[in-house]
């Protein structure tokens, strides 16, 4: 949404090139010269894209990677090279001496050179690289080449220190600024992939130009409609001094129809700022607290002839988001985590954003249809989990317009990684491309160092202090967060260890914000009811599967049983054949099951189904747990929306869009108003309802089992509010009650599964099927 240059100054790459590749000889990072062995394959290729599916393409790759182990195939992969290259003509009029060569994203170390020259050594993945080639461009015909080196072998010559740690798959991850998940993990295969994965282009920059701009919403007025922002600007230019030019600001519509705000400055320096304080304005809200109201903003530098020299444009909305943390908590709820929107707290629901692709040059084209989930989930926070990608500016522009939250973790997770000159020089370089690509979206909330880091000290390194240790997330990306992003909140890890809580020994029932997966046992045991926390930024249960994904990633003789079976294993997920960290995950799902039905089902179909409730149940409870809790608790962010690949695992949604019985069961309980039954005491449930809107509400509601009704009235819910609505009795047997609620042009409904375990499998289909 951020203009820089008009479209007419840039020139895409993208499209077909030329793939080489074989096993790596030598290192191209280490040569001024363009050196492909002979024996290396040539195949076409795509940009954007991956080197596996051009390979499939060609013929030399099994189209269905995600079936059976053909994933493994791809382990031969990981010691390779790949050169790309393709020639292209630029005229007089397309470039000049400012001109840059842009890749948005290459997977990971690549050398590039441009007619003959080596012009750039990159090395991170997960970030824009900006190389200037208008000294080498020539009219006419140029020739474009880049090498990738092998990630592995290049983590190889790495030493691994003491210091440092990884979990058993990915210990090459620790110095390469790739996504962690490409080494394997519990909810992805390995695949070290690589590919210029994103576009690729020229792209000529106006000599006079707005280097950056960062608006900010420093205060809001719900009531008055009222807000203040500043408007940070940074000029680039050759033509000084500007005495006679200005810096214009311009508030819109989105449709850009009318003008709200307008407002000058005289340019006494290259850089400068703008208050601007608006009334009548239109407040963004998250999803379910009001409008996610976005304005068009424009930042004119003109002469005082009204000739334009320099624009810049993107959309905006104004709030203010704040988080309340405290460094412990208690079971007297003597603690915070929360966030604040405009002044008013809101209670979180939402969930946690994994990789949506195994091979990230295909997330664009899952990004539309993942996102409406979310909407259609009522999620108004999405967590980017630390382990994946950096999403593009396209999410975060869905997410404005959605009124959806995003907590966005950087790239670090479940390792602790060097803390050494040259990698904390790696990690400011990061940041400083991701901040100010970000920051002017009113959806992002906050700014995570990590995922899980301080946690994965308690036992990797339990005799320093991830305070005092971790330098990348205390000083390097908290520095670069307070000088890129000052008005936004940083959290340095997830869940954080303050320092107050490190000297208690972190101990479970004092965190305010936490991972709650323990021994994921009983969705109503001890560990999940016994915690203390405000805020559980990950929580999940496992659900398998349907009947027609298991027939596509599965052989016809390893659809079942489960028991003993490598391709369950391997779809669970196992990153290596040889690996057994994540085997455990099968018989996980099968135990979970028998916990609320008894037994485990004998028959696929069954064990689908029992499976499948078994999540929803399990994320229904946790859900209206911290909803029910609400004012001492502050929201829930479960695992997880959708898998990446193929495969069995906490996702609600599978890799191939089939929804799980889950999605259904927490759209239910992630409705705005919501009636919920607590756990019994004494014989009885309590009723209650809550109301995450910012107006009152009357409703009528009605509980019933079968057709016997057991409580029904009505209730006016306070704004933003929770009531208690009465009681139900508990059941003696195992049964269903059905809840229902209408008014003020609403309906919903919700159900509870009430009385002793364990349950009818048939009993509950029919229940389900209501």
């Amino acid at each position: 949404m951020t203009n820089f240059c008009s479209p007419m100054d840039r020139k895409h790459l993208d499209g077909s090139w030329k793939l080489q590749f074989g096993p790596q000889v030598n290192r191209a990072s280490q040569s001024d010269t363009i050196q492909i062995p002979e024996s290396f394959n040539g195949i076409a290729a795509t940009v954007p894209g991956n080197v596996e599916l051009d390979m499939i393409e060609a013929g030399l790759l099994p189209a269905d990677l995600d079936h059976s182990h053909n994933v493994y195939k791809l382990r031969e992969l990981e010691t390779h090279q790949w050169w790309y290259s393709r020639s292209f003509e630029v005229s007089e009029n397309e470039w000049d001496d400012s001109t840059e060569l842009v890749f948005e994203g290459i997977d990971t170390l690549a050398s590039v050179w441009l007619n003959g020259v080596k012009i750039a050594q990159l090395e991170n993945m997960l970030i824009a690289h900006r190389v200037p080639v208008g000294a080498l461009l020539r009219t006419g015909p140029n020739e474009l080449v880049i090498a990738i080196d092998s990630t592995v072998l290049a983590a190889h010559e790495y030493e691994v220190e003491p210091g440092t740690w990884a979990m058993e798959n990915n210990w090459e991850s620790l110095h390469i600024r790739k996504a962690a998940h490409s080494f394997g993990w519990d909810i992805m295969p390995r695949i070290i992939s690589a590919g210029i994965w994103r576009s690729v282009y020229l792209e000529t920059l106006p000599k006079t130009r707005f280097r950056s701009v960062c608006l900010a919403t420093i205060e809001t007025d719900p009531e008055k409609n009222f807000a203040r922002m500043v408007a940070r600007w940074d000029l680039k230019t050759e033509r000084w001094p500007l005495d006679d030019c200005s810096v214009r600001l311009s508030v819109h519509t989105i449709d850009k129809t009318k003008k709200v705000f307008e407002t000058q400055s005289p340019v006494l320096s290259p850089h400068g700022q703008i208050w601007c304080d608006l009334n009548d304005i239109e407040l963004w809200w998250p999803l379910g607290f009001g409008k996610a109201a976005l304005y068009h903003i424009t930042v004119d530098l003109a002469n005082q002839a009204g000739d334009v020299l320099a624009n810049w444009s993107s959309h905006f909305g104004f709030r203010t988001i704040r988080l309340n943390k405290t460094d412990t908590t208690n079971a007297d709820g003597d603690g915070e985590f929360a966030f604040i929107v405009n002044g008013e707290k809101i209670f979180i629901k939402g969930t946690n954003w994994v990789p949506l692709d195994a091979f990230h040059s295909r997330d664009a084209d899952r990004l539309a249809e993942t996102h409406q989930m979310l909407v259609e989930l009522n999620c108004n926070m999405i967590r980017c989990w630390g382990g994946n990608v950096y999403e593009d500016t396209a999410f975060f522009e869905l997410c404005d317009r959605a009124g959806i939250m995003v907590w966005q973790d950087f790239a670090f997770g479940c390792a602790l990684y060097p803390q050494t000159p040259d990698f904390h020089e790696k990690v400011r370089l990061e940041a400083e491309a991701i901040i100010p690509k970000f920051r002017n979206h009113p959806s992002l909330a906050l700014w995570a160092g990590n995922n899980e880091i301080d946690a994965f000290y308690e036992f990797a390194k339990p005799f320093c202090d991830p305070n005092v240790d971790d330098q990348v997330s205390r000083e390097v990306l908290a520095s670069a967060c307070r000088r890129l992003d000052p008005v936004r909140d940083y959290l340095p890890s997830s869940p954080f260890y303050s320092s107050k809580l490190w000297e208690m020994g972190a101990p479970f029932d004092a965190r305010p914000e936490d991972h709650l997966w323990g021994p994921r046992d009983d969705f109503k045991g001890k560990f999940y009811t016994s915690s203390n926390a405000h805020f559980a930024s990950e929580i999940g249960y496992h659900g398998c599967p349907a009947r027609s994904s298991l027939e596509k990633m599965m052989s016809p003789d390893s659809l079942w049983p489960w028991q003993e079976n490598e391709e369950w294993l391997t779809h669970a997920v196992r990153p290596q054949p040889r690996g057994t960290a994540y085997n455990y995950r099968v018989q996980l799902m099968a135990s979970q099951a028998k916990l609320l039905f008894g037994k485990v089902p004998e028959e696929l179909d069954d064990f689908i189904f029992a499976s499948q409730v078994s999540q929803a149940e399990a994320l229904k409870f946790f859900i209206e747990r911290f909803r029910m809790g609400k004012g001492r608790r502050s929201g829930i962010l479960w695992w997880n929306l959708r898998d990446g690949w193929p495969e069995i695992s906490d996702a609600i949604v599978d890799y191939y869009g089939a929804k799980k019985l889950a999605f259904r069961v927490v759209q239910q309980v992630q409705q705005d108003i919501c009636i919920m039954l607590s756990e019994p005491q004494d014989g009885l449930h309590q009723v209650i309802a809550v109301n995450d809107t910012r107006h009152p509400v009357k409703i009528e509601f009605l509980i019933t089992e079968a057709d016997k009704p057991l409580l029904k009235g009505s209730h006016t819910l306070d704004a933003n509010g929770m009531a208690n609505l009465g009681t139900a009795p508990e059941s003696t047997t195992a049964t269903c009650y059905h809840i229902s609620w209408q008014g003020d042009g609403l309906k919903g409904s919700n159900h509870y599964l009430a009385g002793p375990r364990p349950f009818d499998l048939d009993l509950i289909r029919a229940s389900y099927e209501m």
